[in-house]
């Protein structure tokens, strides 16, 4: 079977889907808070890796 590649996401994609600056989204990416990885010099994310990094920031706004 051939797993297909999930499309990955750049810093403004993830800006608009967690309400926030691309730029804070590159810090974040840099301070390793958001998991990401460099392609080139552009820093690029993982869908899942974003939507289970919102589930937790939401979790600990609740608490």
């Amino acid at each position: 079977m051939v797993e297909r590649e999930e499309p990955l996401l750049n810093s403004r994609d993830v800006a608009r889907l967690l309400d926030m600056s691309p730029d804070t989204v590159n810090e974040f990416a840099r301070k390793q808070i958001l998991p990401a990885f460099k392609t080139g010099r552009q820093w690029r994310f993982r869908r899942q890796d974003i939507a289970s990094f919102k589930r937790q920031v939401q979790g600990a706004s609740a608490a």
